[in-house]
């Protein structure tokens, strides 16, 4: 009778264990899922941030260009600062371009003059799991670069000479005295007119 006893408590047990194998079964693919899922989101960020990022790092490339074009006319340097100059191509291209990269397809917006706001969908889905839709489901996130100018100048009087070129004063102290007879090489680069950098 013991033994009979003790065999059925051993069947008993066995639906019990099943049950429970199943259970963390699920619990591992439902974490499995949501990892897959969050992946796929962060790989969405990483396209927006990066198309963003490369727009703006497009644009003040462009203004740096512009700014070197009006050096010798000191009256313009405050709208390039801006963000403003004539004959400024769109930006998007270069956000299109970094997000195909990262498998990621984007809708690009310049904000103000100084800003781009980039949305990436990921081209690669979250993939067959054990949460239904997700073999269909994509990530979206969106990214907004910012083009902050590093530099500022007092504007010369009307009296003064044609050579001589208002004094730069840039972020951390850095100055600038510009030779407007100087090799091109020595001016300021785009980085050290202009800091570009997601925003907050």
């Amino acid at each position: 009778m013991r033994r009979s006893h003790r065999y059925g408590d051993a069947g008993q047990a066995f639906p019990i264990y099943l049950t429970v194998v199943g259970g963390l079964l699920f619990l591992a693919f439902a974490y499995l899922a949501v990892g897959q899922a969050a992946a796929n989101r962060n790989g969405a960020q990483t396209a927006a941030d990066a198309a963003a990022l490369a727009a703006a790092q497009d644009r003040r490339d462009q203004l740096t260009g512009a700014w070197v074009e009006d050096l010798l006319d000191p009256t313009e340097w405050q709208a390039i600062f801006n963000g403003s100059a004539e004959g400024l191509d769109d930006s998007c291209w270069r956000a299109q371009q970094l997000a195909a990269r990262n498998n990621a397809s984007v809708q690009c917006e310049q904000e103000g003059l100084l800003g781009y706001t980039v949305e990436a969908e990921t081209t690669d889905t979250v993939g067959d799991s054990i949460v239904p839709g997700t073999e269909s489901m994509k990530s979206r996130e969106t990214a907004t670069a910012v083009i902050d100018p590093r530099c500022t100048f007092d504007p010369l009087g009307e009296d003064a000479p044609e050579d001589i070129l208002p004094l730069l004063t840039c972020k951390g102290g850095e100055e600038w005295e510009l030779d407007p007879k100087g090799p091109v090489e020595l001016l300021p680069q785009p980085q050290d007119l202009f800091d570009v950098h997601l925003a907050d």
